[in-house]
């Protein structure tokens, strides 16, 4: 980590710009982030930039039977049921014989090194956790596969079977690999509030059959400045930065992230009390009806563009205001 940073911070002096690197916490090296942080400050003493960018909520995989996560995906029953429609395919996982044939198996190949499937060991169901409606994205240790199964008396993969059959075999579990080590997200509160960090990691496009992190931003909202049980919140005033002024300023876009005569008047309207995650869906409308997760929020009264209304109610209004935005030096 300390050569890492090293380089950053050497280019960041040399350009005169900010460099964002990512900050997470490992299972390996569960207090490792804070090294990276007090590093980021060490820099700064020196004339660097170095701008840590935190996840707000545990880094995973959503796992389901229609996710490219499904540890029984390899198993030789469920390849020949594979290809059928989500209905008709958990119609027969439903069946007595099926469920037995398919638990009984093992996996057809032994998983690569650095694969999806190489996650799926007998260590993932103390880390599996189902997602729920509404999601809950802080679960407590008791709540995963692991724990179910022992209080019942059940294999895990047995009580992992039947979970994913639920909600019409639409349901997920969630399958955090960073940012979770202890079972509590209390680390993440801290890096999030940290001076040097800005709020980032929302992959909503890449591993999209897999990961849905598109809705974080929902989720400091609802998580982080309403909802938390396990610890402290954070305040609205401060979150409401993080996710406006902090990545505006960061990317040198002065006109916005603020609401001021002269700015891009780029506003969301939000009903807090009403604001809420639904479960992520899979939809198959990409080229070749390749899969993408997605997920739904109530509460976003209004989203404004460039003054203009194009989201009233969740709906699309048909404005398009938006435009490419190309920075130059003069915009810093």
């Amino acid at each position: 980590a300390r050569a890492e940073v090293a380089w950053m911070a050497r280019l960041s002096k040399a350009i005169g710009r900010p460099v964002s690197f990512l900050v997470m916490q490992s299972n390996d090296e569960p207090e490792g982030w804070r090294e990276l942080l007090a590093l980021a400050d060490d820099a700064a003493e020196e004339g660097a930039n170095l701008v840590p960018q935190v996840a707000a909520r545990p880094f995973g995989m959503l796992v389901g039977l229609q996710s490219r996560a499904n540890p029984f995906a390899d198993r030789p029953t469920y390849r020949t049921l594979a290809s059928l429609p989500l209905p008709e395919r958990v119609v027969r996982l439903r069946s007595p014989e099926v469920r037995a044939r398919i638990l009984a198996e093992r996996p057809v190949t032994d998983p690569e090194r650095g694969t999806i499937s190489a996650l799926f060991g007998p260590a993932m169901y103390a880390r599996l956790f189902p997602l729920g409606e509404p999601p809950d994205y802080e679960p407590v240790a008791e709540a995963s596969v692991a724990a179910i199964a022992k209080r019942e008396g059940r294999p895990a993969d047995a009580v992992l079977y039947d979970l994913m059959l639920g909600h019409d075999g639409r349901q997920l579990l969630f399958f955090p690999v960073l940012n979770y080590a202890d079972c509590s997200a209390e680390p993440i509160r801290e890096m999030l509030l940290h001076p040097r960090s800005v709020l980032g990691l929302g992959d909503g496009g890449a591993h999209c059959g897999i990961v849905c992190d598109a809705s974080m931003t929902t989720f400091v909202l609802t998580h982080w400045v309403r909802d938390r049980r396990r610890g402290p919140r954070i305040p609205l005033q401060r979150a409401v930065r993080m996710l406006t002024r902090d990545p505006a300023a960061l990317y040198g876009l002065p006109d916005r992230g603020v609401l001021r005569p002269g700015g891009k008047a780029d506003v969301n309207v939000i009903d807090l009390d009403r604001l809420q995650l639904h479960l992520p869906e899979m939809a198959f409308d990409l080229p070749a009806g390749a899969r993408r997760l997605l997920q739904r929020a109530d509460g976003y009264v209004a989203t404004v563009v460039s003054g203009e209304i194009v989201m009233r109610g969740g709906v699309t209004t048909g404005a398009r205001p938006g435009s490419v935005v190309r920075f130059t030096r003069s915009s810093a």
